[in-house]
């Protein structure tokens, strides 16, 4: 039986661009993508391009990439699983030859090659029957010290080769430029920053999608743990350019829309727009501080000069164009006034486009382990137009109803949101894009825009004790990973404002939230950044959780101090630290690759996985002279003496299975299942690990879900082993104590450092744990099991519907991921884990883990004692002689 899902499509209301998604598949109804076909409206056959993204253990297609040319008025689509059809239209061809390589995209030929004196292209001819040799295209970058630099690229690779999308990836870095134009080849030494470029190319198309990412690849240096701009590892830039040039001629005409639904006029060179601030009402928000505490952004929004006039608007996106009869250049700049600063230049003979523009005033600083991918278009000849590049500034979005989704498997336990009858739990999901209180509407309050901020979102229940006259900046990283949540409720409902969301968080977290470096501390490489430090302003800390105003704090905010809960936060809320594995999510950035197809997220999540294992690596320690073994790192939470079930073992473990499931690497399964031994046995004595001490051990249920997950896992692969039978065991009876001791937080407020409105939502995962723990039941324990399931999921909505501040961004953050699960076991309440042949009772006895550290200072100390011992009977000898 043939297999079908209508597509919708947003797009520009005319023309034809390029349109890139992600789609899911029921396991094993797409075993060959080459019988995957697109059809439009009037059910004619469009040329489309498939890559595997991911697989079922079947080997049949989990989700899988589609590429096609749409049409404006062609929509919907249709993809279809049944006989090929043979499609003829453009195509991509890919030629490497020695140390460059040749795109053509049958409208235009590329050459990109190694020499930096033209990047990203040595040279751009139209495919026409003049053979017009287009345009020239360089970049360069200016140190805050004057000094020029070029990119010297080091490798090139193709990562998709077509028919219909080709893309090329450019690695190298940038290095100072001599008087003569000519890079420091010689050594290559003491390059500034490392790039990386992906240029997307497209069939019948003369244009360009580029993603060019910089980054430090320094350490930051964070003397006491703290993280202040003006880092000696910093490095700062006055302005970063790309330029694209026609050849001379006659005179030009300069065409741009500054706005989004802007008209086009043309405009006399010189033209300039530039982009100062984010136009909002707060643009001068303290969020925008710099290393000396100052704020150098000097007006509203965006000035455009031209001719000798100017006039300014608020927030612009251009397309500003260049032509000369068949000559042509155009460039289209997405998020451009969200990146501010920003600017687009023109003359009679060029297009320049600064990153990071000169006009700015301060120079830009890129801190230590930090990146920035900026993303634009350029066309040349027929395509640089404003009406085809439209297709780029606002990219065409395609996607499946919400019944393909969840019923597809591909995603557990997804309903769409028609379905769900859970009204309450809804409005506080939408609470995120509806209403007064939007994430969108949290951005504005303190400006969370400009090209290291944007994505992200305000960490508004951090500001609760604020007193003073201006917001408090907090930026949220992703805790508890909304990336995922914004992917699960867009799957849910097709509401692209989801998708939105998902996508500019992703973007923001892989760039400025990850830790790029190779250079600091194994614990630290490589890792996710926290959120800023509760109820603390950001100040110069940026998104690194710790700046140096934390050491004039007197204590924690919103407690007495001369309350016991005072003294005890304050030694766990330590004034200084760095990336840990208790904030670490990946899965979100994995969701975001399957459903974009984005290289950058699936490397980003996979580097976060491969994180858990280097942190724990005692190999990579300096403790490795004393002692051999395991850190702990990935596995502690809390505290460094503590290694069952938490919130950092729950994190390293679901990390570990988004790595193995990305990679198929066996060990991240392997370095999986040692952390579940570590943390957790079938035979613990739950009550001696004091999991009722709320703000200590709270996080125990994060545990108990990331064990489902694995469970989860293992069914679908079909591996009913022993670690399967000793996870499930070990669920089960942590699962049964739950049953009898847990209650909800806040019927005991006092217990709680801050009984606040988060409390409410965090009980949410106790409903997820007995669903999980239901699976594994029969009987009356599983019937017991989904009673205090339902009766969680019923509590928690009706006390965070009870608080005035349930619109604050955590407790929406958390309904975002926690609760669909409820509605699937509402319509499922009867689906079961499936057995092992032969059950495995004896597991043994729980393991007791020694950190290397602990090991590596007890020798020490015994070396010591060994070494005063044998200096002591030294003595002794000599003055008996």
């Amino acid at each position: 039986m043939e297999q079908s899902v209508e597509l919708k499509l947003v797009c520009p209301a005319a023309g034809r661009g390029p349109v890139t998604t992600g789609l899911p598949w029921p396991r094993g109804s797409l075993t060959d993508l080459k019988r995957l076909t697109l059809r439009d409206k009037q059910g004619r056959a469009i040329p489309l391009q498939s890559r595997a993204l991911d697989h079922w253990p079947d080997g049949s297609v989990r989700w899988v990439l589609l590429d096609w040319i749409a049409e404006a008025g062609a929509v919907p689509y249709r993809v279809s699983v049944g006989e090929p059809v043979a499609v003829e239209g453009p195509h991509v061809t890919v030629q490497p030859f020695g140390d460059a390589v040749r795109v053509d995209t049958g409208a235009a030929q590329f050459e990109e090659a190694h020499w930096p004196a033209w990047f990203p292209f040595s040279f751009v001819t139209l495919r026409s029957p003049s053979q017009t040799d287009m345009c020239s295209a360089d970049f360069v970058l200016e140190e805050g010290t004057g000094i020029e630099h070029v990119p010297v690229v080091e490798a090139i690779a193709v990562e998709e080769t077509g028919p219909l999308r080709a893309l090329v990836r450019f690695k190298g870095k940038i290095h100072r430029l001599n008087s003569r134009f000519i890079p420091e080849l010689l050594g290559l030494v003491n390059p500034l920053a490392e790039f990386e470029t992906r240029l997307h190319f497209f069939a019948g198309f003369a244009a360009v999608r580029i993603e060019f990412t910089i980054r430090n690849p320094r350490r930051a240096t964070h003397t006491g743990g703290l993280w202040d701009l003006g880092d000696p590892g910093s490095i700062d830039m006055k302005d970063a350019t790309f330029r694209f040039s026609l050849r001379p001629g006659s005179p030009t005409i300069i065409c741009c829309s500054p706005e989004l639904s802007a008209p086009v006029e043309e405009f006399t060179a010189p033209f300039e727009l530039y982009q100062d601030s984010s136009g909002g009402k707060n643009w001068k928000s303290t969020n925008h501080i710099n290393r000396k505490r100052e704020i150098p952004i000097t007006f509203r929004g965006y000035r455009l000069k031209a001719g000798g006039q100017e006039r300014s608007g608020l927030r612009a996106t251009p397309i500003v164009t260049l032509s000369r009869g068949e000559h042509a250049v155009g460039i289209a700049v997405p998020h451009f006034w969200q990146n501010f600063p920003k600017a687009i230049k023109a003359t009679n003979d060029s297009i320049t486009l600064r990153l990071f523009p000169k006009q700015f005033g301060d120079v830009h600083e890129l801190q230590g382990g930090e990146q920035k991918t900026h993303t634009f278009a350029v066309a040349f000849g027929p395509d640089a137009t404003p009406e085809a590049l439209e297709w780029f500034r606002q990219p065409a979005r395609a996607f499946a109803p919400p019944e393909w989704y969840c019923s597809s498997g591909a995603i557990p336990y997804l309903t769409p949101k028609a379905e769900d009858p859970n009204a309450e739990h809804l409005k506080l999901v939408d609470a995120a894009i509806e209403g007064l209180d939007t994430f969108d509407h949290k951005r504005e309050v303190i400006d969370e825009y400009g090209w290291r901020h944007f994505g992200d979102i305000y960490g508004d229940h951090e500001a609760v004790y604020h007193k003073g006259e201006l917001p408090m900046v907090s930026h949220y990283n992703n805790q508890y990973d909304p990336i995922a949540g914004f992917a699960y409720q867009f799957m849910r409902s097709g509401d692209l404002l989801w998708f939105r969301h998902m996508d500019e968080l992703a973007l923001h977290v892989i760039d400025i939230d990850i830790y790029h470096t190779t250079q600091d501390k194994s614990a630290y490489n490589g890792g996710l950044f926290w959120h800023t430090f509760h109820y603390a302003d950001a100040d110069t800390s940026t998104h690194r959780a710790y700046p140096r105003s934390l050491l004039q704090m007197k204590g924690m905010p919103g407690l007495d101090p001369n309350d016991p809960k005072a003294q005890r936060s304050r030694n766990v809320y330590a004034f200084g630290g760095g990336p840990a594995n208790e904030h670490n999510y990946p899965t979100g950035l994995m969701l975001h690759h399957f459903l974009t197809g984005s290289e950058a997220s699936r490397e980003a999540a996979l580097g976060l996985a491969r994180w858990v294992v280097n942190m724990d690596d005692g190999r990579r320690t300096v403790f490795r002279w004393l002692a051999s073994g395991d850190t702990g790192h990935a596995s502690q939470s809390r505290d460094p003496s503590y290694h069952g079930p938490g919130r950092g073992s729950a994190n390293s473990l679901s990390a570990l299975i988004d790595g193995h499931r990305l990679s198929g690497d066996a060990a991240f399964l392997m370095k999986a299942e040692q952390i579940i031994r570590r943390c957790i046995h079938p035979k613990d004595d739950v009550p001696q690990r004091n999991l009722l001490d709320v703000e200590n051990r709270w996080f125990y249920t994060m545990f108990l879900q990331s064990l489902g997950k694995y469970l989860d896992y293992k069914i679908e692969r079909s591996e009913l082993d022993y670690m399967y039978a000793y996870a499930r065991a070990s669920l089960l009876h942590y699962a049964r104590w739950m049953a009898d001791s847990e209650r909800p937080y806040l019927e005991k407020p006092e217990l709680l450092e801050y009984p606040n409105e988060t409390w409410a939502p965090q009980d949410m995962r106790k409903c997820e744990v007995f669903y999980f723990a239901a699976k594994h039941a029969s009987g009356s324990e599983k019937s017991r099991f989904l009673e205090r399931a339902d009766f969680f999921f019923r509590d928690s909505v009706l006390r965070l519907r009870a608080f005035e501040t349930r619109t604050l961004a955590r407790p929406v953050v958390l309904m975002l991921s926690l609760g669909h699960m409820h509605t699937y076991f509402q319509k499922h309440p009867d689906e079961s884990a499936p057995l092992r042949a032969v059950e495995v009772t004896d597991f043994g006895t729980p393991e007791v883990f020694g950190p290397q550290k602990v090991k590596a200072m007890k020798r020490a100390k015994l070396l010591a004692a060994l070494g005063a011992l044998g200096a002591a009977g030294l003595v002794g000898w000599l003055l008996l002689k």
